[in-house]
């Protein structure tokens, strides 16, 4: 209250000076919730509606004022308020501008860290078949054999037994057996892959839908703003007549109530705002500390996709059955590794053994098998069956719940667009003039107050209604984008 109003009304009205300083001092014991902050200033959501009589005897003055107090009080506030708000609007006009939404898709596609990690996992898991496809380790050996002692190379020179041995050994699996597993692990890649591409998706979504959000609530706070401006004058004609006997109390306070209600729904738009500006940085990976960001106005975009268009697009384009698809060949690439350990794996030696100089070198080659035990093997083939099955019967299940989120979607994106012309065609025209005339019975004296304010919080009603309309048209479609990979905003 420390303003050029406070001042301007105190400097004209003495009397009214200790009235407006119990307000504001009953204001700030009244506001456990922090104000909300508009262009660098503090608009309060809460304000006190004040009975005349309790007033006039907390400060004592005189109850043959009572009514100018009242009057004078009313309007003090109405014009204090009015005078904050006229000042963050023209702060407000000098902010930054819209930022396109692909833009700041773009830009989470690229920063965003949970993409980040979900591509580190793609790119660590294609080294995978390169390690499964190499042959096992080879085996190099050196053995001394001794004669008649355990020292070392004890009967070298007088037995034809002592030698020292230099072998290498290799083991070879079945022919097919490292193909299979290699295949096995590029199909890993490959889900992998399509995680990473449902991980982006998400987080495109999650961007796309806190856009709209915040779109909604300019549009909203815009709508406030102006029934605010129309209400003002409105309060003024009430106190106006209440000063020379034509209106009563109750009209008087009823209309200060709807402005605090206005003011408060203000102070809640501010504080969502706060809130999804937040998270919208941290998609962003963006300091909590840069500028805020500006959507860009909120409009109606047409479905140019059928039904049976938008389900077709599913197989080819939807990331989570993308990633079924790809879990089903890599689970049919791991049952044919398993049924592949059936066959037996080889191991190939050789071995050179060098005598002393008065006997002969020995020279040993080893071919030996290694066969599988049954059991074992069969216990891995249906182990990887039954995952095979899962993991179709998920591909299965995933189709038919996207599938039905898309017709859900389709169904919500065509039923509010009627709506939007309804609204647009009948509802908004409707009650706009209602208003109209409303107000102008009401400036000629032939209608009370009541309706006037009845018809002006209907019109306030609808316009919201239209843009929560809005909101659903367009969510529904961002939906569908993600849904079926389609360019549909």
């Amino acid at each position: 209250m420390k303003s050029e109003y406070f001042q301007r009304w105190c400097k004209f009205f003495p009397g009214l000076k200790p009235l407006l300083q119990w307000t504001q001092r009953s204001v700030r014991a009244e506001a456990r919730t922090p104000p909300a902050k508009a262009g660098g200033f503090i608009l309060h959501g809460r304000c006190t509606i004040l009975h005349s009589h309790r007033i006039l005897h907390r400060i004592r003055i005189p109850h043959s004022i009572c009514k100018f107090a009242l009057i004078l009080y009313l309007a003090a506030l109405c014009t204090l308020t009015n005078g904050i708000f006229a000042e963050a609007q023209a702060m407000s006009g000098m902010a930054a501008m819209p930022t396109p939404l692909t833009q700041l898709v773009e830009e989470a596609v690229a920063n965003n860290p949970q993409i980040a990690a979900a591509g580190h996992a793609w790119k660590a898991s294609t080294h995978m078949a390169q390690q499964v496809t190499t042959l096992p380790d080879p085996v190099f050996t050196v053995q001394p054999f001794s004669v008649g002692s355990p020292k070392p190379f004890a009967g070298f020179s007088n037995s034809d037994f002592a030698y020292i041995g230099f072998g290498a050994s290799q083991d070879i699996p079945y022919p097919g057996k490292l193909r299979l597993k290699g295949e096995a692990a590029n199909r890993d890649a490959e889900t992998q892959h399509a995680q990473m591409d449902a991980v982006s998706s998400g987080i495109a979504e999650q961007v796309k839908l806190l856009y709209l959000q915040m779109a909604y609530h300019d549009a909203t706070l815009a709508i406030l703003q102006e029934n605010d401006a129309v209400l003002t004058p409105m309060i003024q004609s009430v106190l106006s007549r209440y000063s020379v006997g034509q209106g009563s109390q109750a009209e008087v306070i009823r209309s200060q109530l709807e402005h605090t209600k206005l003011l408060r729904e203000m102070t809640m738009h501010h504080q969502e705002m706060d809130q999804e500006q937040t998270e919208m940085k941290q998609l962003l990976h963006r300091p909590q500390s840069s500028p805020d960001i500006v959507p860009e106005r909120l409009t109606a975009s047409p479905l140019r996709f059928t039904a049976d268009e938008l389900q077709e697009l599913i197989a080819e384009h939807n990331p989570m059955i993308h990633v079924d698809t790809q879990m089903v060949r890599k689970q049919e690439a791991d049952l044919k590794s398993a049924q592949q350990e059936r066959k037996p794996d080889f191991t190939a030696a050789y071995e050179y053994q060098k005598t002393g100089s008065d006997y002969r070198d020995y020279y040993m080659m080893t071919l030996s098998m290694r066969l599988p035990r049954r059991k074992r093997v069969d216990a891995e083939v249906a182990q990887a069956t039954e995952m095979l099955n899962k993991s179709k019967r998920d591909l299965d299940a995933q189709a038919q719940q996207q599938m039905a989120d898309v017709q859900k979607n389709y169904v919500a994106a065509t039923s509010t667009t009627e709506l939007l012309k309804e609204y647009n065609e009948g509802l908004l025209p409707q009650g706009r003039a209602a208003f109209n005339l409303e107000q102008s019975a009401y400036q000629s004296d032939k209608q009370q107050f009541a309706p006037v304010l009845a018809s002006l919080l209907d019109l306030l009603n609808m316009e919201h209604d239209y843009h929560q309309t809005l909101l659903d048209h367009e969510t529904a479609l961002v939906h569908l984008e993600t849904l079926t990979g389609a360019a549909i905003r």
